[in-house]
């Protein structure tokens, strides 16, 4: 392969014009090195080329340790060339290798190009979202638009005192569903206010509105997009919401307004759980969902964006027929809690997976024991039918349903008597979130948040994440089977470990991965870089996973945690062995962190 023709391949010379990669072609130096040259020394003079491996294996040693081993396409002596200072590290030939040298007066020049530019002024974690978030660029014709432009009309007020009578009135000339009351705070009056507190409650047409209006009124800034102000009204479980601007209420939307503006909607999916009835219908959940998938994703967001949506919407499911369940068995004998974990508890399931989901009671007795047993048997027998496959581990209701006292001493054992096998199991119960019952789960959460104080604890809980190792081989070389990479067992699972031990380990109540990052760095546990680089890389394999399984639905396929490390262009291949490097590194800097009596 002709030198130019191997390094236009390489991020960021494939996004230079032809005319720079002819300056490149005609500066280029090709040098070669014996096994153990030292081509860049620590402390020594700034690197004054951009080097990039032909050939062979460089290592990058700092303090008699090697820091980092670059293969094929790599570059090294850019850090100390944009500083001027002097290099971190020491470039060592593994073996004899052949460079490519770009001299420093083109490499300059060639910064005046922003592509090129930002790969190598911005840091690892900039790279990663760019790559995840290049692909659907957010615009202002999609879920991004600004939700200011849905309001068709300027908000129409009816003061407190007004009655009912006179509100229908405005409302019905004005063909609209809802009215704003001018009270402090301001309120709201809708179709179904007046349906259900005015006309099936027996109130006469003089009622105040004040007496049946909706408060506190939901409100959202006029800039912010669309998908958000979808996120706003699942989360809330409302139908209508008031944009602001300065604070001051410049229009209404409904969700008839997001319906309109787009057809697979969310809110029109979760509409339609609230008032499931027919078993059959359930059938139809996994394609409705993954069609509101590939709506979501086409309209620019986020894999974590795409996350939350789709868990509000199984939440939505779940409640639903835990109310069926109800129904059919009799009013429960006591309180409970239907909790999900894993993936779900986190809100970051997109496409459905198996389930991972419990049941926690307030006593136990055998009355209980058999009416909750079969409650378990409904819901986890209609969630398999909506598309949640049976979790291979055992982890649903069926097999995990029992009272708050089994449970915290579960939690006691887990946090006070920790085995690394038993961690490694039981590591996403502590992802546990509440989506129906009237059981307070307060003890349970006291006991997450005194694991700070266990370092033992801790420590294997950092150890547990670390039996996830990233797919690399010799000179970190990615390391696939049958030309296949699987993300989750690779990057995911051990972002989602780290920032599991790390956010327990200052006390965090979180359960995102993303703002359980934010904890750990809040508490001291994480620096800032490393929750960047730790969010970036999450964010990466979140998307090129979405990005695969969405096509093997598309090809009537079953998505799983797997890519075709074939099907990633040359760019994303790199920044995949990038991200698994930090990855491992910081799996190390975390398990130091972490051991031998909690943080040091």
């Amino acid at each position: 392969m002709e030198a130019l023709e191997f390094i236009e391949q390489i991020p960021p010379f494939d996004q230079l014009q032809p005319a720079d990669l002819e300056l490149v072609r005609q500066a280029l130096q090709r040098v070669e090195y014996e096994a153990g040259a030292v081509m860049l020394r620590q402390g020594g003079a700034p690197s004054a080329y951009l080097n990039i491996v032909r050939s062979g294996a460089v290592e990058l040693r700092s303090g008699g340790q090697v820091r980092q081993t670059l293969e094929v396409g790599d570059m090294f002596g850019f850090p100390s060339m944009l500083s001027q200072e002097a290099p971190l590290a020491d470039a060592v030939a593994v073996d004899a290798c052949v460079i490519y040298r770009i001299p420093e007066t083109l490499f300059r020049t060639l910064l005046e190009r922003p592509p090129f530019a930002q790969y190598f002024l911005r840091g690892l974690s900039d790279r990663l979202r760019s790559a995840a978030s290049g692909e659907q660029p957010l615009n202002t014709q999609g879920l991004a638009m600004p939700t200011k432009y849905l309001i068709g009309r300027e908000p129409l007020f009816v003061a407190p005192d007004a009655t009912v009578q006179q509100a229908a009135q405005i409302m019905s000339d004005a063909g609209v569903s809802s009215v704003l009351v001018a009270a402090d705070p301001p309120g709201i009056l809708t179709d179904r206010d007046l349906r259900r507190r005015v006309l099936a409650a027996g109130r006469g047409p003089s009622t105040p509105v004040s007496d049946v209006m909706s408060r506190p009124l939901v409100t959202l800034d006029s800039d912010t997009p669309v998908h958000g102000a979808m996120m706003r009204m699942l989360e809330k479980k409302i139908h209508h919401l008031a944009l602001t601007e300065e604070n001051r209420i410049v229009g209404l939307i409904s969700s008839t307004d997001l319906l309109r503006f787009q057809s697979q909607d969310p809110i029109f999916l979760q509409r339609q759980l609230k008032s499931l009835h027919d078993p059959v219908e359930l059938a139809r959940y996994s394609n409705e969902v993954n069609s509101a998938i590939e709506m979501l994703r086409r309209g620019g967001l986020a894999a974590l964006q795409i996350g939350r949506i789709v868990s509000t919407l199984n939440d939505t499911l779940i409640s639903r027929l835990v109310q069926q369940a109800e129904m059919e068995l009799g009013k429960p004998p006591m309180p409970y809690a239907w909790i999900v974990f894993g993936s779900e508890g986190r809100c970051e399931q997109v496409v459905l997976t198996d389930q991972d989901n419990a049941l926690i009671y307030a006593e136990p007795s055998d009355a209980a024991h058999a009416y909750f047993g079969r409650l378990a048997d409904f819901v986890v027998t209609r969630l398999i039918r909506a598309g949640f496959p049976p979790c291979p581990g055992g982890y649903m209701a069926t097999n995990w349903c029992k009272p708050l006292e089994d449970w915290l001493a579960l939690f006691a054992g887990w946090i006070d008597r920790p085995e690394p096998q038993a961690l490694m199991e039981a590591g996403i119960f502590f992802d546990f979130r509440k989506i129906h019952g009237d059981l307070s789960l307060e003890s349970l959460e006291q006991q997450m948040v005194s694991a700070r104080r266990n370092g033992i604890f801790l420590a294997y809980l950092a150890q547990a994440a670390n039996a996830f190792a990233p797919p690399l081989g010799f000179f970190n070389r990615l390391r696939s089977e049958g030309g296949y990479i699987d993300l989750k067992k690779g990057g995911i699972a051990p972002v989602v470990g780290m920032a599991r031990a790390l956010a327990l380990a200052v006390g965090s109540r979180e359960r995102s991965t993303i703002e359980r990052l934010a904890a750990a760095v809040e508490g001291g546990s994480l620096s800032r870089e490393g929750a960047d680089n730790l969010q970036g890389a999450f964010e990466f394999f979140l998307h090129i996973r979405l990005r695969a399984q969405l096509a093997a639905i598309r090809a009537g396929e079953t998505p799983d945690n797997r890519i075709l490390l074939k099907s990633l262009t040359t760019r994303e291949q790199r920044l995949l062995k990038d991200a698994f490097v930090m990855v491992r590194e910081m799996q190390d800097a975390v398990a130091s962190q972490l051991q031998g009596g909690g943080l040091r």
